[in-house]
C-alpha cells in the first residue's frame, strides 16, 4: 500500500486556477516515486505504513511545529516511534515535537523564521490569505510556519526523498492541511504562471549557476504585486569581490558556485525584473544555529569552521554569513 496521497494537493491546484498542472505532475511525481529508481524507498514505504494510526491536531509553539499531545503514547511507544523516525536522518529542518517527543534538527529553522518575520514587520499573520511557493523546502518546516501565519496554502518542492518521506511521517499524524510537498526539482514544474502570492527560496541560490535565471523563473511564479522571499550566503561588508567556489569546496561543501556580496544580489534581483527590493537581515550563522544532535549525527558548522579561527572556513573562506531580502513583482 503506499502511503502517497496527493489528490487534497491536486483538488488545490484546480481551485488555485492551475488545473493544466495536474496531469503533468501526477506523472512527474509516480516517476519520482517509483521503488525501483530509489534503493531506500521500498523500506521508507514499509515504515510510513507501519506508523501508529493516529490524527490529531498540530499548532506552532514558540517556532516548534508541535503535534497532538504528551501521554497520548506509552513511553515505550514512544520509544518505539523516535526508532522508526530515526530511520530516516538525517533530520536538518525543525524543530518538531511529536507527542511530546522532540525532534532536534540539525538547523535551528526557527531562528531563521523569526528574523524573516522580524524583517517583513508584519506579525503572526504575516502570510495572511496568501499562496506560496517554497522551492528547496526539504522536509516542509516552513510551510507549516506559513500555514500557522495565516497562508491559505503552501506548494513545497524538493527532490530529496528523504526530506520527503520525513513531511510523510510527520503528515500521517496531522489533520488535513494544506502544506502540500512535490518531490520534483522546480525545474519540473510546468510552464510559470502568475499564481502565487509569495515564492520562497532560501538556501538555494548559492547553489546555481546561473543565478540571475533562477530569479526570472522565481519571478514568472509570482501574480503581479507577489513577493520572493530569498536567503543565502553572502561575504562580509568587507569584502571587495565575490568569491568563486567553482570546483572547490566551501565549508566542505562542493556544490557551491559564488558566494557573493550583498550588491551582487541586490543587482541579480534588479537584473531578473524585481522592484521594491529590501534586505531584511544579515546574521552569521552560529555552532548553536547548525549543529549535530541526536538526529542529526553526520557533521556540521562546528566541523566546516577552522578550528584554529572560527571567523573562517575550514578551507579559510570567510565563516557562513546569511541574507535575507523581499523583492516584488511589479503590479
Amino acid at each position: 500500500m503506499t502511503p502517497f496521497d496527493y489528490q487534497r494537493c491536486y483538488h488545490w491546484l484546480t481551485t488555485a486556477g492551475l488545473t493544466r498542472w495536474v496531469t503533468p505532475l501526477q506523472q512527474a511525481i509516480s516517476e519520482a516515486l517509483n521503488p525501483e529508481k530509489h534503493g531506500d524507498l521500498p523500506q521508507w514505504i514499509t515504515l510510513l505504513n507501519h506508523l501508529p494510526p493516529l490524527t490529531t491536531d498540530w499548532r506552532n509553539a514558540a517556532g516548534t511545529i508541535t503535534i497532538g499531545q504528551e501521554n497520548v503514547f506509552t513511553a515505550q511507544q514512544i520509544d518505539a516511534l523516535r526508532q522508526q523516525l530515526l530511520q530516516l536522518h538525517p533530520w536538518r529542518k525543525g524543530p518538531f515535537n511529536l507527542f511530546g517527543m522532540a525532534i532536534e534538527t540539525e538547523w535551528r529553522s526557527d531562528w531563521k523564521w523569526a528574523r524573516l518575520l522580524a524583517g517583513l514587520q508584519r506579525g503572526e499573520a504575516a502570510m495572511a490569505g496568501r499562496r506560496v511557493l517554497d522551492v528547496g523546502c526539504g522536509n516542509g518546516y516552513y510551510g507549516w510556519q506559513m500555514l500557522a501565519a495565516g497562508a491559505e496554502a503552501v506548494l513545497g518542492i524538493d527532490p530529496t526523498l528523504r526530506y520527503v518521506m520525513q513531511y510523510h511521517a510527520l503528515s500521517h499524524f496531522m489533520k488535513p492541511h494544506n502544506n502540500f510537498l512535490l518531490p520534483l526539482r522546480l525545474e519540473q514544474l510546468p510552464t510559470a504562471i502568475g499564481a502565487f502570492d509569495s515564492v520562497l527560496s532560501l538556501g538555494v541560490i548559492y547553489h546555481q549557476r546561473d543565478p540571475i535565471a533562477h530569479l526570472q523563473r522565481l519571478h514568472g511564479y509570482l501574480r503581479s504585486g507577489g513577493e520572493l522571499l530569498l536567503e543565502g550566503l553572502v561575504l562580509p561588508e568587507s569584502a571587495h569581490d565575490d568569491l568563486p567556489i567553482g570546483t572547490g569546496r566551501y565549508a566542505k561543501m562542493h556544490n557551491i558556485h559564488l558566494i557573493p556580496r550583498v550588491a551582487t544580489v541586490l543587482g541579480w534581483l534588479e537584473a531578473a525584473g524585481y522592484t521594491q527590493i529590501a534586505t531584511l537581515d544579515i546574521t552569521p550563522t552560529t555552532t548553536a544555529e547548525q549543529r549535530q544532535t541526536p538526529w542529526m549525527q553526520f557533521e556540521s558548522l562546528p566541523h566546516f569552521l577552522n578550528p584554529q579561527d572560527s571567523s573562517q572556513t575550514i578551507e579559510g573562506h570567510p565563516a557562513p554569513l546569511r541574507a535575507l531580502w523581499r523583492a516584488a513583482k511589479a503590479p
